[in-house]
């Protein structure tokens, strides 16, 4: 009875703190991306859950079949020089498991880059999805709309989100939809998408940029086409016209609500150019630079001691040792 009662609290204790555990959204994908993703980290579980289980099994056998007992007490086992075939299966093995994961990850990273299986053929929804510190602002050209902190896309239709950032780097992910990609400021990164499920899912910043971080989070509302072309005639008829200073206002409040607007701030602000990569002008849109600059990149905040330093002259010689110094140099105080 000793025995049995910590063994019955502990277990206790672990059912009352596993039963505050929510549903992994990860594990519960609402389109063919998100499946994909989901399918490759089952199997790479299960593929460790399985070698766990093998090595664990001959570590068992092992402390069984060669522990010490008195019926072997003093014995000394013969020297051996090593086994081939043994010494070949446990090297091929670990190459095996990393080459069968590699082209596994390989695949699928492919896989979800592309407009996903069967809808290749379709025009996708192009979304402009832009972050300001602490919030989502999602422009649909096509319809000529704009929303705050939620998006809503149609069912069975493949959708372009076209990502970029008007201060830090941020991370667009829609964990039931998609993995993350970075939004970042002056160029454009691309996200291919299809929501075959209706229903509410939410999305969040995956990259940590500052104090508002946890408060980036957004929904993603996908609906039937019919549901879907209803609302942006509603939106068209009904929400307001977002204007240049009210956009720039917009970009330098911290937390806002949701938010809906009959056009697009691309009127005014156009995104970063899309052929815009690494090496090529560095300042891209400038429309976009300019907008941008109401949330730079973080600065540093401390001055080192070199900061106020003017270039070291070239022609001066070194002295030949940190110690030393020349004899007509004055040392200045920082």
């Amino acid at each position: 009875m000793n025995k049995r009662g910590p063994l019955f609290a502990l277990f206790l204790c672990f059912t009352l703190l596993l039963s505050g555990c929510s549903s992994l959204t990860v594990l519960d994908p609402k389109g063919p991306a998100a499946r994909t993703l989901s399918d490759t980290i089952i199997f790479s579980i299960l593929m460790m859950v399985g070698i766990l289980a093998v090595v664990y099994a001959l570590y068992i056998y092992m402390l069984t079949k060669y522990r010490a007992k008195k019926s072997n007490e003093g014995y000394e086992p013969p020297h051996e020089e090593g086994n081939k075939w043994l010494e070949i299966l446990w090297t091929a093995i670990p190459i095996l498991i990393v080459a069968v994961l590699s082209v596994v990850t390989v695949k699928t990273t492919v896989a979800v880059e592309n407009v996903p299986e069967g809808y290749e053929n379709q025009e996708p929804l192009v979304i402009y999805a832009s972050s300001s510190n602490w919030k989502w602002h999602f422009s649909y050209p096509e319809e000529g709309i704009e929303t705050v902190n939620y998006v809503n896309i149609p069912t069975n239709r493949p959708i372009e989100f076209r990502l970029y950032s008007f201060g830090p780097i941020t991370s667009f992910w829609i964990p039931q939809l998609h993995g993350q990609k970075y939004a970042m400021s002056d160029m454009i990164t691309k996200l291919n998408m299809v929501a075959d499920v209706p229903g509410s899912m939410m999305g969040r910043n995956a990259n940590f940029n500052g104090e508002g971080f946890a408060h980036m989070e957004f929904e993603a509302l996908a609906m039937t086409s019919a549901e879907y072309d209803e609302w942006v005639k509603d939106v068209k008829d009904t929400a307001p016209e977002l204007k240049e200073d009210e956009f720039k206002k917009l970009l330098d409040t911290a937390h806002v609500g949701r938010m809906t607007f009959s056009n697009t701030h691309l009127e005014f602000s156009p995104p970063p150019s899309e052929d815009h990569h690494h090496g090529g002008d560095v300042n891209g849109n400038e429309e976009h630079q300019d907008h941008k600059d109401v949330h730079p990149d973080p600065a540093t905040t401390e001055e080192t001691e070199f900061d106020s330093e003017t270039n070291v002259d070239p022609n001066v010689p070194l002295p030949n040792f940190p110690a030393e110094e020349s004899p007509n140099h004055q040392h200045e105080g920082h």
